[in-house]
């Protein structure tokens, strides 16, 4: 399963540094600069298009909404399930605690 996320890591990788370097070819754009251009922008192509293979080896992955709100927030994606947990564990406290009660009325 790792491997799925590795290799769409990797393609994520170099589609940025692409991006980032058509940013620097553009920037200081001089007519002479065309061809490189233009090699870039079919690297940015070809980059989608890998990435685009990759989805298809993850169609069944589903993330959560509010993971992309912390990533929105710049904040740490991994606090989301941290946070999920800490919510999970209080709530199952709080139930725990209802039952324990019940338990002492029926008695």
């Amino acid at each position: 399963m790792a491997e799925k996320f590795d290799h769409l890591e990797e393609h994520l990788e170099k589609f940025v540094e692409n991006i980032r370097q058509l940013g620097i070819i553009v920037s200081d754009f001089q007519p002479s600069s065309q061809a490189g251009l233009n090699q870039k922008l079919n690297f940015i192509v070809t980059g989608l298009q890998d990435i685009d293979k990759c989805r298809q080896q993850l169609h069944d992955i589903t993330v959560p909404l509010e993971v992309f709100e912390y990533i929105d927030q710049g904040r740490n994606p991994q606090l989301y399930t941290k946070e999920c947990l800490e919510r999970a564990l209080a709530r199952n406290e709080q139930v725990k605690g209802k039952i324990d009660t019940m338990k002492v009325r029926h008695l």
